[in-house]
């Protein structure tokens, strides 16, 4: 499995977020992977970048690049009076969630933002006027079914035969966390599309080895 150097897992460990290890070094090997098509790399989901620390490194080691797209409002989840609320990303200005400054110094830290372009917006709007493939889909955004499906149905489509589709938050044992990624997840494989790679802690990556959606 190909992993990151020593310098990068600790930018990733400092960063804010709440991937943990194990599912990084999985993230890394599948952008590694994926980068040899010569297409970008899509990340769905940035919250403040620890994640995007990995595909970015993976896409500079192959002359690709690594996109991230997210509305840097928080998700669900992340509102005050949920779970995982972080007041210190709260605008003042505003009283609202805004993420992207935090992003832009973990990328700037970690001396990767020459090889990230970030798209500040809401994840279907943006996917209606892509217009290129991709090597890799990594879905990481809002967990409800809503979102995960706009997600999976809004880039799928665009991801290379041969691809790698990457789902966050797998959990089939509804007692271990949300379920519409494992729904997504399950979609994917029963089109007959997608073959399972990997599948490590709640991280599943799967190949597109067919036109299934």
């Amino acid at each position: 499995m190909t992993t990151p150097k020593p310098d990068i897992v600790a930018a990733f460990e400092e960063a804010k977020g709440f991937m943990p290890r194990h599912e990084g070094l999985a993230l890394y090997a599948a952008a590694a992977d994926s980068a040899r098509l010569g297409l970008p790399l899509l990340e769905v989901g940035t919250y403040c970048g620890r994640s995007t620390i990995l595909l970015a490194d993976a896409a500079r080691q192959a002359g690709v690049m690594a996109i991230t797209v997210d509305h840097h409002r928080g998700s669900e989840e992340q509102q005050p009076g949920w779970e995982y609320h972080d007041p210190s990303v709260v605008d003042p200005a505003v009283g609202r969630m805004d993420t992207l400054p935090t992003f832009r110094r973990t990328l700037h830290a970690a001396g990767l933002e020459e090889h990230v372009i970030a798209v500040v917006g809401r994840s279907p709007q943006v996917a209606a006027v892509w217009g290129g493939e991709l090597g890799l889909v990594f879905i990481d955004g809002g967990h409800t079914d809503e979102h995960a499906t706009a997600d999976y149905e809004g880039w799928v489509p665009h991801l290379a035969d041969g691809g790698l589709l990457v789902i966050h938050d797998v959990f089939p044992d509804p007692a271990d966390g949300g379920q519409a990624p494992y729904r997504i997840y399950r979609r994917a494989l029963d089109s007959g599309g997608f073959s399972e790679v990997s599948a490590t802690g709640s991280l599943r990556v799967l190949r597109r080895t067919g036109a299934g959606l």
